[in-house]
């Protein structure tokens, strides 16, 4: 179900960026063919590579305690705290004097290794990929458009290795095919929605949001013994 839900994001991250995606496919296209990364697009296609490397082996190495031992509810509420303190902190302190069009390998790697925390459960890769674009001073808006735009290839790479297994064990139901939809209506409404917001307005009500929900978490969990 799980990746059922991620496939649902990937088709809003796709339908959504669609231009977005065109321009990078030709770019790839044309690095293939020329051998030469000369071109602001051609770059953006090579920090994407480099962004998405630490979150694919990281989920290699941590599969397993992805699945079990950093899904623990108070590790969650935790995380979900800590970093929406962490966002908030960072998005007040720092400038946004950069956008997409200055980014570097190094910023990208950056960005890369970030989404890598995300394999706990409450830290949320968008939280920790948006939160390191703004510690590398880059505008709400740019921080907020990469971080959508990296998550397609590793989203796309876990559909790929999950989903033979799905339909090996006959898990595409109803209920799966309700999960992709809904997942794709409110992933599209939230990518829509997060990059108006942020072109006016601070991270900090997600701030707020994130510290809220950890503490109602946390609740449950002590209420529950």
């Amino acid at each position: 179900f799980d990746v059922a839900l991620h496939f649902g994001t990937l088709i809003a991250v796709l339908w959504f960026f669609r231009k977005e995606w065109a321009k990078r496919i030709g770019a790839a296209v044309s690095i293939i063919t020329s051998r030469k990364v000369d071109t602001v697009e051609k770059k953006r296609v090579v920090f994407l590579i480099i962004a998405t490397i630490p979150g694919a082996i990281g989920g290699l190495l941590l599969e397993k305690k992805a699945e079990t031992a950093f899904r623990a509810p108070a590790l969650t509420a935790i995380a979900l705290i800590v970093m929406g303190i962490i966002l908030w902190l960072v998005d007040r302190i720092a400038s946004q004097e950069r956008k997409v069009e200055n980014m570097t390998w190094v910023d990208a790697l950056v960005i890369g290794c970030a989404q890598v925390v995300a394999l706990i459960p409450g830290v949320s890769r968008s939280g920790s990929t948006i939160t390191a674009g703004r510690a590398l001073k880059f505008d709400r808006e740019s921080a907020a458009i990469f971080s959508f735009l990296m998550s397609m290839p590793i989203i796309a790479a876990a559909v790929v290795l999950k989903g033979p297994e799905v339909l090996r064990t006959g898990g595409f139901g109803i209920d799966v095919l309700v999960g992709v939809l809904a997942s794709a209506i409110s992933g599209w409404l939230a990518i829509s929605v997060l990059l108006r917001y942020v072109s006016r307005h601070s991270y900090g009500v997600f701030a707020l949001y994130r510290i809220l929900l950890g503490l109602a978490v946390l609740a449950v969990v002590y209420t529950r013994g």
